[in-house]
């Protein structure tokens, strides 16, 4: 084999692993609503008030989430999506 098609081949397998253990380490992770600082947050607002991460406002924003290891959440004081909806009706 020549050292191109090694390198291909290398390459390929790292690919393949790396997209392979991405579902694990999200499934060890959880949106935990109301602990983001204002700007640190790590998507879309739960209630459309913005579409990306980094865009929040206010610290500790009930709408506001940020993944958080799974069964972490409430040690920070953090909510639930559900929760957090109820507190927002």
């Amino acid at each position: 084999m020549n050292q191109r098609a090694m390198i291909a081949a290398t390459a390929a397998t790292l690919m393949t692993l790396a997209l392979a253990s991405t579902p694990v380490a999200a499934e060890e992770k959880e949106k935990c609503f109301g602990i983001s600082k204002a700007g640190q947050n790590d998507c879309a607002s739960a209630f459309g008030m913005h579409s990306c991460a980094g865009q929040s406002k206010l610290d500790l924003d009930k709408a506001e989430w940020k993944y958080v290891a799974k069964g972490t959440c409430k040690d920070m004081k953090g909510l639930s999506f559900d929760e957090a909806k109820k507190l927002r009706s």
